[in-house]
Protein backbone atom coordinates (compact mmCIF):
# COMPACT_ATOMS: atom_id res chain seq x y z
CA UNK A 1 0.00 0.00 0.00
CA UNK A 2 1.06 3.59 -0.53
CA UNK A 3 2.52 5.38 2.53
CA UNK A 4 0.32 7.29 4.93
CA UNK A 5 1.39 10.93 4.74
CA UNK A 6 1.36 13.25 7.76
CA UNK A 7 2.13 16.96 7.79
CA UNK A 8 2.72 18.63 11.14
CA UNK A 9 2.98 22.39 11.54
CA UNK A 10 3.18 24.56 14.67
CA UNK A 11 0.27 26.62 13.36
CA UNK A 12 -0.28 28.87 16.38
CA UNK A 13 2.51 28.55 18.93
CA UNK A 14 1.05 31.41 20.97
CA UNK A 15 -2.15 29.35 21.37
CA UNK A 16 -0.21 26.06 21.78
CA UNK A 17 -1.79 24.52 18.67
CA UNK A 18 -0.22 22.06 16.22
CA UNK A 19 -2.02 21.56 12.92
CA UNK A 20 -1.77 18.01 11.61
CA UNK A 21 -2.84 16.59 8.25
CA UNK A 22 -3.13 12.86 7.69
CA UNK A 23 -3.59 11.67 4.12
CA UNK A 24 -4.59 8.06 3.42
CA UNK A 25 -4.02 7.10 -0.19
CA UNK A 26 -6.11 3.94 0.03
CA UNK A 27 -8.89 4.42 2.59
CA UNK A 28 -11.24 1.60 3.47
CA UNK A 29 -13.99 1.37 0.80
CA UNK A 30 -16.73 1.38 3.45
CA UNK A 31 -15.33 4.43 5.23
CA UNK A 32 -12.02 4.80 7.05
CA UNK A 33 -11.75 4.72 10.84
CA UNK A 34 -9.04 6.59 12.76
CA UNK A 35 -8.03 6.51 16.41
CA UNK A 36 -5.55 8.22 18.71
CA UNK A 37 -3.73 6.07 21.29
CA UNK A 38 -5.07 6.28 24.83
CA UNK A 39 -1.63 5.73 26.38
CA UNK A 40 2.05 5.89 25.49
CA UNK A 41 4.33 2.84 25.82
CA UNK A 42 6.57 3.18 28.84
CA UNK A 43 4.02 5.09 30.91
CA UNK A 44 1.35 2.68 32.06
CA UNK A 45 -1.74 4.84 32.51
CA UNK A 46 -4.68 5.63 30.27
CA UNK A 47 -4.17 9.31 29.44
CA UNK A 48 -6.86 9.96 26.82
CA UNK A 49 -4.69 11.97 24.43
CA UNK A 50 -7.71 12.48 22.14
CA UNK A 51 -9.10 15.05 24.59
CA UNK A 52 -6.52 17.50 23.21
CA UNK A 53 -7.89 17.39 19.65
CA UNK A 54 -9.83 20.65 19.47
CA UNK A 55 -11.06 20.53 15.85
CA UNK A 56 -11.17 17.90 13.13
CA UNK A 57 -12.54 17.69 9.59
CA UNK A 58 -12.05 15.47 6.52
CA UNK A 59 -11.82 16.13 2.80
CA UNK A 60 -11.05 14.52 -0.54
CA UNK A 61 -9.94 16.47 -3.61
CA UNK A 62 -11.09 19.70 -1.99
CA UNK A 63 -14.55 18.38 -1.07
CA UNK A 64 -15.68 17.96 2.54
CA UNK A 65 -16.22 14.42 3.74
CA UNK A 66 -18.57 13.61 6.60
CA UNK A 67 -16.83 12.32 9.71
CA UNK A 68 -18.29 11.29 13.07
CA UNK A 69 -16.77 10.53 16.44
CA UNK A 70 -17.60 6.96 17.47
CA UNK A 71 -16.11 6.86 20.96
CA UNK A 72 -13.67 8.81 23.12
CA UNK A 73 -10.74 8.29 20.72
CA UNK A 74 -12.16 6.95 17.42
CA UNK A 75 -13.52 8.72 14.34
CA UNK A 76 -15.31 7.24 11.31
CA UNK A 77 -15.16 8.98 7.93
CA UNK A 78 -17.72 8.42 5.19
CA UNK A 79 -16.71 6.37 2.15
CA UNK A 80 -14.98 8.22 -0.69
CA UNK A 81 -14.88 7.26 -4.38
CA UNK A 82 -12.39 4.57 -5.30
CA UNK A 83 -8.99 5.98 -6.18
CA UNK A 84 -9.42 9.16 -4.15
CA UNK A 85 -7.24 9.89 -1.13
CA UNK A 86 -8.78 10.92 2.19
CA UNK A 87 -7.26 13.72 4.25
CA UNK A 88 -7.96 14.59 7.87
CA UNK A 89 -7.10 18.09 9.08
CA UNK A 90 -7.09 18.61 12.83
CA UNK A 91 -5.64 20.77 15.58
CA UNK A 92 -3.95 19.47 18.74
CA UNK A 93 -3.69 21.54 21.89
CA UNK A 94 -0.14 21.08 23.22
CA UNK A 95 0.48 22.46 26.69
CA UNK A 96 1.72 19.44 28.67
CA UNK A 97 5.33 20.05 29.67
CA UNK A 98 6.15 16.41 30.36
CA UNK A 99 7.96 13.56 28.62
CA UNK A 100 4.66 11.86 27.72
CA UNK A 101 2.66 14.23 25.53
CA UNK A 102 3.13 17.48 23.56
CA UNK A 103 4.12 21.05 24.35
CA UNK A 104 4.27 24.12 22.13
CA UNK A 105 4.90 27.82 22.69
CA UNK A 106 6.82 30.58 20.96
CA UNK A 107 10.15 29.24 22.27
CA UNK A 108 10.01 25.56 21.32
CA UNK A 109 7.86 22.58 20.42
CA UNK A 110 7.97 18.98 21.62
CA UNK A 111 5.76 16.02 20.82
CA UNK A 112 5.40 12.29 21.09
CA UNK A 113 3.64 10.70 18.13
CA UNK A 114 0.96 9.18 20.36
CA UNK A 115 -0.29 12.69 21.09
CA UNK A 116 -0.45 14.06 17.55
CA UNK A 117 -0.62 11.30 14.91
CA UNK A 118 -4.02 9.69 14.41
CA UNK A 119 -3.64 6.00 13.60
CA UNK A 120 -5.33 4.61 10.50
CA UNK A 121 -7.28 1.55 11.57
CA UNK A 122 -6.30 -1.53 9.59
CA UNK A 123 -3.14 0.14 8.28
CA UNK A 124 -0.83 0.19 11.32
CA UNK A 125 1.76 -1.79 9.36
CA UNK A 126 1.78 0.60 6.38
CA UNK A 127 4.86 2.83 5.94
CA UNK A 128 4.46 6.45 7.05
CA UNK A 129 5.93 9.77 6.01
CA UNK A 130 5.80 12.95 8.06
CA UNK A 131 6.59 16.43 6.82
CA UNK A 132 7.67 18.50 9.86
CA UNK A 133 7.24 22.17 9.01
CA UNK A 134 8.52 25.25 10.85
CA UNK A 135 6.29 27.88 12.46
CA UNK A 136 6.18 31.38 11.03
CA UNK A 137 7.98 32.63 14.15
CA UNK A 138 10.65 29.94 14.01
CA UNK A 139 13.08 31.21 11.39
CA UNK A 140 16.07 29.96 13.38
CA UNK A 141 14.45 26.83 14.81
CA UNK A 142 16.02 23.41 14.41
CA UNK A 143 14.61 19.90 14.67
CA UNK A 144 15.98 17.06 16.78
CA UNK A 145 14.68 13.53 16.29
CA UNK A 146 15.92 10.04 15.46
CA UNK A 147 13.27 9.53 12.79
CA UNK A 148 15.14 8.73 9.56
CA UNK A 149 14.97 11.17 6.69
CA UNK A 150 12.73 10.23 3.76
CA UNK A 151 14.47 9.15 0.59
CA UNK A 152 15.68 12.11 -1.41
CA UNK A 153 15.90 14.41 1.61
CA UNK A 154 19.30 15.87 2.65
CA UNK A 155 21.13 13.18 4.60
CA UNK A 156 23.31 15.33 6.83
CA UNK A 157 24.37 13.82 10.12
CA UNK A 158 23.09 14.64 12.61
CA UNK A 159 19.72 15.46 11.12
CA UNK A 160 18.52 18.75 12.58
CA UNK A 161 16.34 20.17 9.80
CA UNK A 162 12.68 20.55 8.99
CA UNK A 163 11.42 18.44 6.11
CA UNK A 164 10.27 14.94 5.26
CA UNK A 165 10.89 11.95 7.54
CA UNK A 166 9.82 8.32 7.29
CA UNK A 167 8.85 5.35 9.43
CA UNK A 168 8.40 1.70 8.54
CA UNK A 169 4.98 1.61 10.24
CA UNK A 170 2.84 3.44 12.78
CA UNK A 171 4.63 1.86 15.75
CA UNK A 172 7.96 3.24 14.56
CA UNK A 173 6.40 6.63 13.83
CA UNK A 174 5.28 7.09 17.45
CA UNK A 175 8.56 5.85 18.94
CA UNK A 176 10.72 8.83 17.92
CA UNK A 177 9.86 12.00 19.87
CA UNK A 178 10.62 15.35 18.25
CA UNK A 179 12.03 18.56 19.74
CA UNK A 180 12.05 21.77 17.73
CA UNK A 181 13.30 25.21 18.61
CA UNK A 182 16.67 26.74 19.47
CA UNK A 183 18.60 24.38 21.70
CA UNK A 184 22.13 23.57 22.79
CA UNK A 185 23.86 20.55 21.27
CA UNK A 186 26.68 18.22 22.20
CA UNK A 187 27.92 15.01 20.60
CA UNK A 188 29.91 11.95 21.64
CA UNK A 189 30.38 8.37 20.53
CA UNK A 190 29.61 5.15 22.37
CA UNK A 191 29.25 1.59 21.13
CA UNK A 192 30.51 2.68 17.73
CA UNK A 193 27.60 5.00 16.92
CA UNK A 194 27.08 8.77 17.33
CA UNK A 195 25.17 10.04 20.37
CA UNK A 196 23.81 13.56 20.83
CA UNK A 197 22.51 15.60 23.74
CA UNK A 198 19.87 18.20 22.95
CA UNK A 199 19.32 20.61 25.82
CA UNK A 200 16.32 22.96 25.69
CA UNK A 201 15.61 25.73 28.17
CA UNK A 202 17.97 28.15 29.87
CA UNK A 203 20.95 26.43 31.45
CA UNK A 204 24.67 26.71 32.15
CA UNK A 205 25.59 23.08 31.57
CA UNK A 206 29.22 21.98 31.38
CA UNK A 207 28.86 19.87 28.25
CA UNK A 208 32.43 18.59 28.47
CA UNK A 209 31.74 16.95 31.84
CA UNK A 210 28.33 15.66 30.77
CA UNK A 211 29.65 14.14 27.53
CA UNK A 212 32.49 12.38 29.34
CA UNK A 213 30.21 10.88 31.97
CA UNK A 214 27.46 9.80 29.59
CA UNK A 215 29.99 8.26 27.20
CA UNK A 216 31.32 6.07 30.04
CA UNK A 217 27.86 4.97 31.12
CA UNK A 218 26.62 4.25 27.60
CA UNK A 219 29.77 2.36 26.67
CA UNK A 220 29.57 0.20 29.79
CA UNK A 221 25.98 -0.75 29.00
CA UNK A 222 26.85 -1.50 25.37
CA UNK A 223 29.71 -3.72 26.52
CA UNK A 224 27.40 -5.56 28.93
CA UNK A 225 25.18 -6.71 26.06
CA UNK A 226 27.95 -7.14 23.52
CA UNK A 227 27.02 -4.05 21.52
CA UNK A 228 24.19 -1.64 20.86
CA UNK A 229 20.90 -2.58 19.19
CA UNK A 230 20.72 -1.69 15.49
CA UNK A 231 20.26 2.08 15.16
CA UNK A 232 21.93 4.90 13.28
CA UNK A 233 22.32 7.23 16.28
CA UNK A 234 21.06 7.84 19.81
CA UNK A 235 19.57 11.05 21.16
CA UNK A 236 19.10 12.41 24.69
CA UNK A 237 16.33 15.04 24.53
CA UNK A 238 16.59 17.09 27.73
CA UNK A 239 14.26 19.87 28.83
CA UNK A 240 15.82 21.97 31.60
CA UNK A 241 13.24 23.42 34.01
CA UNK A 242 13.08 25.01 37.44
CA UNK A 243 11.15 22.12 38.99
CA UNK A 244 10.51 18.76 37.40
CA UNK A 245 11.86 15.26 36.87
CA UNK A 246 11.02 12.44 34.51
CA UNK A 247 12.11 10.30 31.63
CA UNK A 248 10.60 8.13 28.91
CA UNK A 249 12.41 5.58 26.80
CA UNK A 250 12.21 5.16 23.03
CA UNK A 251 13.86 2.84 20.53
CA UNK A 252 16.73 5.23 19.67
CA UNK A 253 16.25 8.14 22.04
CA UNK A 254 14.85 9.23 25.36
CA UNK A 255 12.91 12.28 26.51
CA UNK A 256 14.01 13.75 29.84
CA UNK A 257 12.91 16.58 32.11
CA UNK A 258 15.37 17.74 34.76
CA UNK A 259 15.94 20.67 37.04
CA UNK A 260 18.55 22.94 35.52
CA UNK A 261 20.47 23.02 38.81
CA UNK A 262 21.07 19.26 38.57
CA UNK A 263 23.18 19.67 35.42
CA UNK A 264 26.98 19.88 35.78
CA UNK A 265 28.47 23.36 35.71
CA UNK A 266 31.91 24.78 34.99
CA UNK A 267 34.14 24.57 38.05
CA UNK A 268 32.06 21.88 39.77
CA UNK A 269 34.56 20.03 41.96
CA UNK A 270 32.49 17.31 43.60
CA UNK A 271 29.65 15.43 41.96
CA UNK A 272 26.43 16.83 43.42
CA UNK A 273 23.44 14.82 44.62
CA UNK A 274 21.34 16.38 41.89
CA UNK A 275 23.84 15.48 39.17
CA UNK A 276 24.02 11.88 40.40
CA UNK A 277 20.24 11.74 40.16
CA UNK A 278 20.32 13.14 36.63
CA UNK A 279 22.98 10.66 35.51
CA UNK A 280 20.92 7.85 37.06
CA UNK A 281 17.91 9.01 35.05
CA UNK A 282 19.94 9.03 31.82
CA UNK A 283 21.35 5.59 32.67
CA UNK A 284 17.86 4.25 33.40
CA UNK A 285 16.33 5.35 30.11
CA UNK A 286 19.38 4.19 28.16
CA UNK A 287 19.21 0.70 29.69
CA UNK A 288 15.66 0.48 28.38
CA UNK A 289 17.19 0.28 24.88
CA UNK A 290 17.50 -3.40 25.70
CA UNK A 291 15.18 -4.01 28.63
CA UNK A 292 11.57 -3.20 27.60
CA UNK A 293 12.11 -1.69 24.16
CA UNK A 294 13.42 -4.97 22.75
CA UNK A 295 13.33 -7.50 25.60
CA UNK A 296 9.64 -6.93 26.28
CA UNK A 297 6.69 -8.80 27.79
CA UNK A 298 4.67 -10.98 25.45
CA UNK A 299 1.70 -8.85 26.56
CA UNK A 300 3.28 -5.94 24.63
CA UNK A 301 3.66 -7.87 21.37
CA UNK A 302 2.14 -5.93 19.75
CA UNK A 303 1.02 -2.99 21.85
CA UNK A 304 -2.73 -2.51 22.08
CA UNK A 305 -2.81 1.29 22.06
CA UNK A 306 -6.53 1.54 22.79
CA UNK A 307 -6.60 -0.34 26.09
CA UNK A 308 -4.47 -1.37 29.07
CA UNK A 309 -1.82 -4.05 28.39
CA UNK A 310 -1.61 -6.05 31.60
CA UNK A 311 1.46 -8.01 32.70
CA UNK A 312 2.86 -9.14 36.06
CA UNK A 313 6.39 -8.51 34.78
CA UNK A 314 6.84 -4.73 35.08
CA UNK A 315 8.87 -5.39 38.24
CA UNK A 316 11.48 -6.98 35.95
CA UNK A 317 11.43 -4.40 33.18
CA UNK A 318 11.46 -1.42 35.53
CA UNK A 319 12.99 -3.02 38.64
CA UNK A 320 15.90 -4.62 36.81
CA UNK A 321 16.45 -1.34 34.96
CA UNK A 322 16.32 0.57 38.26
CA UNK A 323 19.03 -1.73 39.64
CA UNK A 324 21.26 -1.37 36.61
CA UNK A 325 20.82 2.39 36.26
CA UNK A 326 22.83 2.98 39.45
CA UNK A 327 25.15 -0.03 39.22
CA UNK A 328 26.18 1.25 35.77
CA UNK A 329 27.40 4.48 37.39
CA UNK A 330 29.79 2.69 39.74
CA UNK A 331 30.94 0.04 37.26
CA UNK A 332 31.66 2.71 34.64
CA UNK A 333 33.78 4.59 37.22
CA UNK A 334 31.45 7.59 37.06
CA UNK A 335 30.73 7.65 40.79
CA UNK A 336 32.57 6.29 43.84
CA UNK A 337 31.75 3.21 45.91
CA UNK A 338 30.49 5.40 48.75
CA UNK A 339 28.27 7.28 46.29
CA UNK A 340 26.76 4.00 45.10
CA UNK A 341 26.15 2.70 48.62
CA UNK A 342 24.38 5.98 49.43
CA UNK A 343 22.10 5.47 46.43
CA UNK A 344 21.34 1.92 47.59
CA UNK A 345 20.56 3.21 51.07
CA UNK A 346 17.94 5.54 49.61
CA UNK A 347 16.26 2.72 47.71
CA UNK A 348 16.19 0.37 50.70
CA UNK A 349 14.86 3.14 52.96
CA UNK A 350 12.17 4.12 50.46
CA UNK A 351 10.82 0.57 50.41
CA UNK A 352 10.99 0.15 54.21
CA UNK A 353 9.09 3.41 54.63
CA UNK A 354 6.12 2.07 52.68
CA UNK A 355 3.61 0.00 54.71
CA UNK A 356 2.03 -1.07 51.41
CA UNK A 357 4.94 -3.43 50.82
CA UNK A 358 3.26 -5.78 53.31
CA UNK A 359 0.00 -5.72 51.39
CA UNK A 360 0.93 -5.82 47.72
CA UNK A 361 3.48 -7.92 45.87
CA UNK A 362 5.53 -6.47 43.03
CA UNK A 363 3.72 -8.83 40.65
CA UNK A 364 0.39 -7.35 41.76
CA UNK A 365 1.88 -3.85 41.57
CA UNK A 366 2.96 -4.57 37.99
CA UNK A 367 -0.48 -5.79 36.96
CA UNK A 368 -2.28 -2.90 38.67
CA UNK A 369 0.11 -0.17 37.51
CA UNK A 370 -2.63 1.30 35.32
CA UNK A 371 -5.02 1.93 38.20
CA UNK A 372 -2.81 1.98 41.31
CA UNK A 373 0.85 2.91 40.79
CA UNK A 374 0.22 5.62 38.18
CA UNK A 375 -2.88 6.96 39.95
CA UNK A 376 -1.65 7.38 43.48
CA UNK A 377 -3.54 9.14 46.23
CA UNK A 378 -3.01 9.98 49.89
CA UNK A 379 -3.41 6.32 50.94
CA UNK A 380 -1.11 4.81 48.32
CA UNK A 381 1.91 4.41 50.67
CA UNK A 382 -0.31 2.23 52.88
CA UNK A 383 -1.74 0.17 50.02
CA UNK A 384 0.84 -0.36 47.28
CA UNK A 385 4.51 -1.06 46.71
CA UNK A 386 6.70 0.43 43.99
CA UNK A 387 7.68 -2.19 41.42
CA UNK A 388 10.54 0.17 40.57
CA UNK A 389 12.07 0.36 44.05
CA UNK A 390 11.25 -3.08 45.45
CA UNK A 391 11.84 -4.54 42.00
CA UNK A 392 15.35 -3.06 42.15
CA UNK A 393 15.94 -4.63 45.58
CA UNK A 394 14.71 -8.03 44.36
CA UNK A 395 17.09 -7.67 41.42
CA UNK A 396 19.94 -6.77 43.79
CA UNK A 397 19.16 -9.82 45.94
CA UNK A 398 19.04 -12.04 42.85
CA UNK A 399 22.40 -10.76 41.60
CA UNK A 400 24.02 -11.30 44.98
CA UNK A 401 22.64 -14.85 45.22
CA UNK A 402 23.79 -15.84 41.73
CA UNK A 403 27.27 -14.47 42.38
CA UNK A 404 27.63 -16.10 45.79
CA UNK A 405 26.15 -19.49 44.89
CA UNK A 406 28.23 -19.74 41.70
CA UNK A 407 31.44 -18.71 43.47
CA UNK A 408 31.62 -15.60 41.34
CA UNK A 409 31.49 -17.47 38.01
CA UNK A 410 28.05 -16.14 37.11
CA UNK A 411 25.95 -13.06 37.77
CA UNK A 412 22.77 -11.31 36.77
CA UNK A 413 24.70 -9.98 33.77
CA UNK A 414 24.54 -13.50 32.33
CA UNK A 415 20.78 -13.57 32.84
CA UNK A 416 20.43 -10.29 30.96
CA UNK A 417 22.62 -11.44 28.09
CA UNK A 418 20.57 -14.63 27.80
CA UNK A 419 17.32 -12.66 27.76
CA UNK A 420 18.81 -10.42 25.08
CA UNK A 421 19.80 -13.32 22.85
CA UNK A 422 16.57 -15.28 23.36
CA UNK A 423 14.04 -12.46 23.24
CA UNK A 424 15.62 -9.11 22.37
CA UNK A 425 17.38 -10.22 19.21
CA UNK A 426 14.50 -12.42 18.04
CA UNK A 427 11.60 -10.05 18.72
CA UNK A 428 9.75 -12.76 20.63
CA UNK A 429 7.94 -11.44 23.71
CA UNK A 430 8.95 -12.72 27.14
CA UNK A 431 6.21 -15.01 28.50
CA UNK A 432 5.01 -14.43 32.06
CA UNK A 433 7.20 -17.31 33.29
CA UNK A 434 10.14 -16.48 31.01
CA UNK A 435 12.29 -14.62 33.55
CA UNK A 436 12.04 -17.50 36.03
CA UNK A 437 13.01 -20.03 33.36
CA UNK A 438 16.21 -18.15 32.49
CA UNK A 439 17.08 -17.69 36.18
CA UNK A 440 16.59 -21.44 36.65
CA UNK A 441 19.05 -22.11 33.83
CA UNK A 442 21.62 -19.77 35.39
CA UNK A 443 21.19 -20.66 39.07
CA UNK A 444 19.06 -23.77 39.37
CA UNK A 445 15.40 -24.49 40.03
CA UNK A 446 15.64 -23.60 43.74
CA UNK A 447 16.74 -20.07 42.87
CA UNK A 448 13.97 -19.70 40.29
CA UNK A 449 11.42 -20.89 42.89
CA UNK A 450 12.80 -18.40 45.44
CA UNK A 451 12.52 -15.57 42.92
CA UNK A 452 8.92 -16.46 42.11
CA UNK A 453 8.07 -16.46 45.82
CA UNK A 454 9.58 -13.03 46.51
CA UNK A 455 7.99 -11.53 43.41
CA UNK A 456 4.55 -12.91 44.28
CA UNK A 457 4.96 -12.41 48.04
CA UNK A 458 5.13 -9.52 50.47
CA UNK A 459 7.96 -10.53 52.81
CA UNK A 460 10.94 -8.25 53.30
CA UNK A 461 14.11 -9.40 51.57
CA UNK A 462 16.96 -10.89 53.67
CA UNK A 463 19.41 -8.25 52.43
CA UNK A 464 21.48 -8.24 55.61
CA UNK A 465 22.35 -11.93 55.10
CA UNK A 466 22.91 -11.57 51.37
CA UNK A 467 25.33 -8.66 51.84
CA UNK A 468 27.59 -10.50 54.32
CA UNK A 469 29.60 -12.60 51.83
CA UNK A 470 30.29 -9.39 49.92
CA UNK A 471 31.82 -7.63 52.91
CA UNK A 472 28.93 -5.19 53.21
CA UNK A 473 27.11 -4.49 56.45
CA UNK A 474 23.48 -3.34 56.46
CA UNK A 475 22.01 -1.67 59.53
CA UNK A 476 18.47 -0.39 59.77
CA UNK A 477 17.73 2.33 62.28
CA UNK A 478 15.24 5.10 62.95
CA UNK A 479 15.54 8.07 60.63
CA UNK A 480 15.16 10.40 63.61
CA UNK A 481 15.72 10.31 67.36
CA UNK A 482 12.52 12.32 67.80
CA UNK A 483 9.14 10.70 68.53
CA UNK A 484 6.82 10.17 65.58
CA UNK A 485 3.29 11.24 64.73
CA UNK A 486 3.28 8.83 61.78
CA UNK A 487 2.53 11.39 59.09
CA UNK A 488 4.08 12.80 55.94
CA UNK A 489 3.63 16.51 55.27
CA UNK A 490 2.98 18.14 51.93
CA UNK A 491 5.63 20.49 50.60
CA UNK A 492 5.14 24.04 51.77
CA UNK A 493 5.19 26.12 54.89
CA UNK A 494 1.81 24.99 56.24
CA UNK A 495 1.82 21.68 58.13
CA UNK A 496 -0.65 20.06 55.74
CA UNK A 497 -0.78 16.27 55.97
CA UNK A 498 -0.07 14.37 52.74
CA UNK A 499 -0.23 10.84 54.19
CA UNK A 500 -1.19 9.27 57.50
CA UNK A 501 0.61 5.95 57.89
CA UNK A 502 -1.26 2.80 58.85
CA UNK A 503 -1.35 2.11 62.59
CA UNK A 504 0.37 5.38 63.43
CA UNK A 505 -0.50 7.60 66.43
CA UNK A 506 -2.00 10.15 64.04
CA UNK A 507 -4.27 7.57 62.43
CA UNK A 508 -5.39 6.11 65.76
CA UNK A 509 -6.24 9.63 66.97
CA UNK A 510 -8.34 10.33 63.86
CA UNK A 511 -6.09 12.70 61.91
CA UNK A 512 -6.46 12.43 58.12
CA UNK A 513 -4.71 13.40 54.92
CA UNK A 514 -5.55 17.00 54.06
CA UNK A 515 -5.74 18.14 57.69
CA UNK A 516 -3.63 21.21 58.43
CA UNK A 517 -1.91 21.16 61.82
CA UNK A 518 -1.97 24.56 63.48
CA UNK A 519 -1.01 23.91 67.13
CA UNK A 520 0.71 21.25 69.27
CA UNK A 521 0.28 21.56 73.04
CA UNK A 522 -1.01 25.09 72.62
CA UNK A 523 1.89 26.32 70.45
CA UNK A 524 1.64 27.27 66.80
CA UNK A 525 2.88 24.54 64.47
CA UNK A 526 3.96 24.79 60.85
CA UNK A 527 6.18 22.66 58.64
CA UNK A 528 9.41 24.18 59.96
CA UNK A 529 8.40 24.29 63.64
CA UNK A 530 6.91 20.80 63.92
CA UNK A 531 10.22 18.82 63.78
CA UNK A 532 11.75 21.12 66.41
CA UNK A 533 8.71 20.71 68.65
CA UNK A 534 8.89 16.91 68.42
CA UNK A 535 12.59 16.97 69.33
CA UNK A 536 11.64 18.29 72.77
CA UNK A 537 9.07 15.59 73.48
CA UNK A 538 9.48 11.98 74.54
CA UNK A 539 8.02 8.70 73.34
CA UNK A 540 4.78 7.85 75.16
CA UNK A 541 3.87 11.44 75.95
CA UNK A 542 0.30 12.46 75.15
CA UNK A 543 -0.01 15.61 73.11
CA UNK A 544 -2.91 17.83 72.15
CA UNK A 545 -3.17 18.81 68.47
CA UNK A 546 -5.44 21.32 66.81
CA UNK A 547 -5.97 21.09 63.07
CA UNK A 548 -8.25 22.40 60.36
CA UNK A 549 -10.17 19.84 58.32
CA UNK A 550 -11.52 21.86 55.45
CA UNK A 551 -12.82 24.94 57.30
CA UNK A 552 -13.58 23.18 60.59
CA UNK A 553 -11.28 23.42 63.61
CA UNK A 554 -10.78 20.02 65.25
CA UNK A 555 -8.99 18.79 68.36
CA UNK A 556 -7.06 15.50 68.69
CA UNK A 557 -5.13 13.74 71.44
CA UNK A 558 -2.49 11.16 70.69
CA UNK A 559 0.40 9.29 72.26
CA UNK A 560 3.77 9.73 70.59
CA UNK A 561 5.46 6.60 69.24
CA UNK A 562 9.11 5.83 68.49
CA UNK A 563 10.25 6.76 64.99
CA UNK A 564 9.97 3.65 62.78
CA UNK A 565 13.03 1.65 61.78
CA UNK A 566 13.20 2.49 58.09
CA UNK A 567 16.56 4.19 57.49
CA UNK A 568 19.18 1.94 55.90
CA UNK A 569 22.92 2.39 56.44
CA UNK A 570 25.50 0.45 54.42
CA UNK A 571 29.20 0.15 55.15
CA UNK A 572 32.10 -1.87 53.76
CA UNK A 573 33.57 -4.30 56.28
CA UNK A 574 36.15 -5.84 53.96
CA UNK A 575 37.83 -3.88 51.18
CA UNK A 576 39.69 -6.93 49.80
CA UNK A 577 36.66 -9.08 49.10
CA UNK A 578 36.75 -10.66 45.63
CA UNK A 579 32.96 -10.99 45.41
CA UNK A 580 32.54 -7.37 46.45
CA UNK A 581 35.09 -6.11 43.96
CA UNK A 582 33.53 -8.03 41.08
CA UNK A 583 30.00 -6.94 42.02
CA UNK A 584 30.97 -3.26 42.22
CA UNK A 585 33.14 -3.44 39.12
CA UNK A 586 36.40 -2.83 40.93
CA UNK A 587 37.98 -5.81 39.13
CA UNK A 588 37.18 -7.51 35.85
CA UNK A 589 34.33 -9.98 35.95
CA UNK A 590 34.42 -13.55 34.68
CA UNK A 591 31.92 -14.32 31.95
CA UNK A 592 30.18 -17.65 32.11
Amino acid sequence: MLPIRYTLRPARPEAHLFEVRCTVAEPHPDGQRFFLPTWIPGSYMIREFARHIVSLRAETQGRDVAIQKRDKHTWQAAAVPKGEALTLIYEVYAWDLSVRAAHLDTTHGFFNGTSVFLAVEGQLDVPCQVDIQPPECGRHWQVATTLPRAEGEPDAAPLWGFGLYRAADYFELIDHPVEMGTFALAHFEAGGIPHSIVLSGRQDCNFGRLKTDLARICQWQADLFGGLPPMARYLFLVQAVDEGYGGLEHRASCALIARRDTLPFAGMKKISEGYKTFLGLCSHEYFHLWNVKRIKPAAFEPYNLAHENHTRLLWAFEGITSYYDDIALIRSKTISVSDYLALLEKTISAVLKTPGRKRQSVAQSSFDAWTHFYRQDENSPNAIVSYYAKGALITLALDLRIRFESGGSRSLDDVMRTLWRRYGLTGVGVPEEGIYSVVGEMGGNALAHWLLNVVEGTDDLPLEELFKPFGVRLRVKAASASPSLGIELKKGRAAAIATVYDGSPAQLAGLSAGDVLIAVNGLRADASRLPRMLERLRVGKRVEIYAFRRDELMRFELELAPAPLNAAKLSLENHHNALQNAWLGQTSQTDA
